[in-house]
């Protein structure tokens, strides 16, 4: 199975946030996952928050890496597209709390409704914050709902990447 390896280096600058979002886009493109599928939407909203984490969070440079897989498995199933967001930050990520007018805080919240997994490491001095989503699965929640509608399950809990 073929798969794609992208990364894009990130600069301390909230403006970054919208040139992952476009750099993603146009990466899926090229890897068979069209702009109206559900599974689209959902990746450029994580790309959002894991960059919006790092940006934020660390005050850091940071490096945007997407795995694309180009065809499915040996058995017929499709390899799954990870995002991760590696920066120079040693603070692993930290439950907080977010009140209900807070304006931030819930980005890895998001992460957990919308990805069929996810997780961080230490790298290097730093550490990488990633998220998988299988092709096959359909989306666990719709984007749009989770990220304007608020979350049920964890209303007035989020997280903070650090």
């Amino acid at each position: 199975m073929q798969v794609l390896r992208v990364q894009l280096e990130i600069r301390p600058d909230p403006a970054e946030v919208g040139r992952a979002r476009r750099w993603a886009r146009s990466r899926l493109a090229g890897s068979g996952i069209t702009a109206d599928e559900p599974l689209a939407e959902t990746l450029i909203l994580l790309v959002s928050e894991l960059v919006t984490n790092a940006v934020v969070h660390t005050g850091r440079p940071a490096v945007l890496r997407l795995c694309l897989p180009g065809a499915a498995a040996g058995n017929g199933t499709p390899a799954p597209v990870r995002v991760e967001v590696a920066d120079t930050s040693s603070r692993a990520p930290q439950p907080r709390c977010a009140g209900d007018d807070a304006t931030g805080g819930r980005g890895l919240a998001l992460v957990e409704c919308l990805a069929d997994r996810w997780g961080w490491s230490p790298e290097g001095a730093g550490k990488s914050i990633w998220c998988e989503l299988d092709r096959c699965s359909p989306p666990r929640r719709n984007a749009a709902l989770a990220y304007g509608g608020g979350l049920p399950a964890y209303e007035g809990f989020a997280f903070e990447a650090v």
